[in-house]
């Protein structure tokens, strides 16, 4: 059986230290001082699991208005340890979303402790911006994209901007802020 309240804090310091501290989602830091932030954990680790809770939270995204719940982050700490197999997850939930609806209203951004983007070797640092203590499934609504696009800001240069961050890292803050993933391998 898995530690739900164990599991949801180590995502939330990581939330804390690493996205709001080092600012790798600059429009994070409001929604989440406020409490808008939800941090579920997926209790049983298979795709039908996952696509109960995704409904439950979606739900609850449609039913709640963004001023009091902005998003949603899934934690699912079993069941989508392989890192080719969530994306393949991730990739079917994109698809489930607009099969059921919700295209337009809700996206679904990946993140997991053996994060690779494409073009990427497993060791390279950037993969850092996007490596968190547990497989998650992250669901932004995207209204609130449109807004912060609309209102001005940068979106296209953030990414740039985080591998910066990352890269200006010693090799010890960066083995203290990603303990997850350096105890499966060497960044």
């Amino acid at each position: 059986m898995i530690d739900t309240a164990k599991i949801q804090k180590k995502t939330q310091q990581w939330f804390e230290q690493v996205v709001l501290g080092l600012n790798l989602c600059p429009f994070a830091h409001v929604p989440a001082k406020e409490g808008r932030v939800r941090f579920s954990v997926l209790n049983v680790g298979s795709e039908q699991g996952l696509l109960t809770l995704l409904e439950q939270e979606l739900n609850q995204l449609r039913d709640v208005p963004a001023t009091v719940l902005e998003t949603t982050v899934i934690i699912a700490p079993e069941g989508f340890e392989d890192f080719f197999y969530y994306m393949t997850v991730v990739d079917y939930v994109a698809r489930w979303l607009a099969q059921e609806g919700w295209e337009g209203e809700v996206q679904v951004a990946s993140f997991h402790p053996e994060y690779q983007f494409a073009g990427t070797q497993p060791s390279d640092i950037q993969n850092l911006t996007n490596c968190s203590p547990y497989p998650l499934f992250h669901l932004i609504r995207e209204a609130s994209l449109t807004q912060v696009i609309d209102q001005g800001a940068d979106t296209a240069s953030i990414p740039e901007r985080n591998i910066d961050t990352i890269n200006a890292l010693t090799s010890a803050e960066r083995v203290k802020l990603f303990a997850h993933v350096y105890k499966h391998a060497q960044l």
